[in-house]
């Protein structure tokens, strides 16, 4: 074995990290992600995971990732409507929950990014987030013993830079998929698995009413819509309008998915309404005619209080609790 250090970094010629292999769930569609470029190995995976769930990320220390994106509440917060950053600061929006990543060609509520593997730039920049500067983070972690070892083995040697965080937090977020819900055992055919009455009307009055944007097995069709929501003045925000500037991106938001939607709340992107009973109503009877009303919404849906509490009990077969309480997500003991 040859080593060799410069600047104080350590560089092992043959080191080979251990490779994982990304299973795609059956049935599901191929993932967009580039893995050749950023292959995944369960050193560069635990490194991800222990950068996620690190302050050192923000200005002063204190706000992680993990701070909006629990993983118990399908990686995203549940006791406020807009997101809380450093110093108690509240941004614009609600934060999205993260899963199945791997199938996202864009991110954000208005896709102002277009790539995960530099997604965590915006959060760590942002004022009212982390307040922080990529290159002082590098900076931060250069002066950790514990990181050069977590770099070291992730990499071959123990250089960190701004490109290497990013793809292992781009690791360790590909592996927060989503796959095992009662919905998905019934797909499968699992033995004993069945729908119940009430859940197999909602499912069809789902697929009537609401796959065309929230298209399975995703439960998102990856694109934005405007969805009929009354505007928030004190927030103006005109969703994927501010990153295009074009008049028919305006109030188009994210569709997001609807897996674990049961543990997801508040909803919609200003986090508005606390209850699926709010967001059902919504559609029902509560759409805003804008111009770029999304076409699927022109008309309202009418349907009936039994109809909507179907397709409520249907969405509660899409909370996959192994995902949200898996232990190798979660905040690492070591």
């Amino acid at each position: 074995m040859v080593a060799v250090s410069l600047l104080g970094y350590s560089f092992n010629r043959k080191h080979q990290p251990t490779r994982v292999v990304f299973n795609t769930p059956l049935n599901w569609p191929k993932p967009v992600y580039n893995f050749k470029r950023n292959p995944l190995s369960k050193e560069g995976i635990a490194l991800g995971r222990k950068l996620f769930y690190d302050p050192t990320l923000s200005r002063n220390n204190t706000v992680s990732c993990a701070s909006c994106h629990l993983s118990f509440t399908a990686f995203t917060h549940v006791d406020h409507d807009l997101s809380h950053g450093i110093e108690d600061r509240i941004g614009t929006r609600n934060s999205l929950a993260l899963m199945n990543l791997a199938w996202s060609t864009s991110f954000m509520w208005d896709g102002a990014v277009n790539h995960l593997d530099v997604q965590a730039l915006a959060p760590i920049s942002h004022p009212a987030e982390m307040d922080e500067e990529i290159q002082h983070v590098v900076e931060k972690l250069q002066r950790l013993e514990e990181y050069h070892q977590g770099f070291k083995e992730a990499y071959g040697d123990s250089l960190i830079t701004g490109e290497r965080l990013l793809k292992a937090l781009s690791q360790f977020q590909l592996t927060l998929v989503s796959s095992n819900s009662k919905y998905d055992k019934v797909m499968r055919g699992d033995s004993g698995a069945h729908f119940t009455e009430q859940e197999e009307n909602g499912y069809e009055l789902f697929k009537t009413n609401c796959a065309s944007c929230h298209k399975e097995p995703l439960f998102t069709n990856g694109g934005f819509a405007n969805n009929g929501l009354p505007m928030d003045t004190s927030l103006n925000d005109k969703g994927r309008m501010h990153v295009t500037g074009k008049r028919r991106d305006s109030l188009l938001f994210k569709v997001p998915t609807l897996r674990n939607i049961e543990f997801s709340f508040p909803y919609m992107h200003d986090g508005r309404f606390k209850t699926l009973s709010e967001v059902m109503k919504h559609y029902n009877k509560g759409i805003v005619k804008h111009p770029t009303l999304s076409a699927e919404l022109k008309n309202d849906m009418e349907l009936s209080p039994n109809d909507r509490v179907d397709i409520i009990a249907f969405l509660l077969t899409l909370s996959d609790k192994e995902f949200l309480f898996n232990k190798e997500h979660s905040f690492p003991r070591n």
